[in-house]
């Protein structure tokens, strides 16, 4: 299973790929007519450039469709539930723990490569790092026991060893 940094496949469970779709559902539907209504009802009291509730309304209007498209993408390029093998290999959708080289503290830690959408529906305390996040796309393809290099967002290189790369399940 591949993933291209930019525009590539997001790798989701079926949980989250549900609750994508049901938001999707409640924004094209009951949210964007509550919207319109607002609008409606803030132009029909006259002067549309002292409207502040108007402007909002419109405001939040952008929002929402601009939240809508996000939503209609990701659904697009979605891969729902298909579980990377359990060859140690870091994978969307793989569990990975890892450790900083260098780190005194010898404190490993452990996330979900995945959509950072799947946040609200890992059955763990865990975190959820994007594959598309410095770190996600530079440990992608390397097996347990590899040491990897990224640019951190500040700019400074770190290197992580995979301890361990495991299928997620929740």
């Amino acid at each position: 299973m591949t993933q291209s940094t930019e525009q590539g496949t997001i790798w989701l469970t079926q949980e989250g790929f549900d609750k994508l779709k049901s938001e999707l559902a409640d924004l094209e539907g009951p949210v964007r007519q509550e919207v319109v209504e607002r609008i409606s009802a803030a132009r029909d009291e006259g002067d549309l450039k002292e409207n502040g509730g108007y402007h909002a309304a419109r405001e939040e209007q952008g929002r929402l469709e601009g939240r809508i498209r996000q939503l209609k993408d990701m659904l697009e390029r979605a891969q729902v539930g298909e579980t990377p093998e359990d060859d140690g290999t870091v994978a969307p959708g793989s569990k990975v723990t890892y450790k900083f080289v260098g780190d005194d503290d010898d404190e490993a830690e452990t996330f979900l490569l995945a959509a950072r959408e799947m946040e609200d529906t890992v059955s763990e305390d865990i975190k959820v790092y994007s594959p598309q996040s410095p770190l996600g796309s530079a440990i992608i393809g390397a097996k347990v026991g590899d040491t990897v290099g990224y640019e951190a967002p500040n700019g400074r290189t770190l290197e992580v060893v995979i301890l361990d790369a495991k299928p997620y399940s929740s």
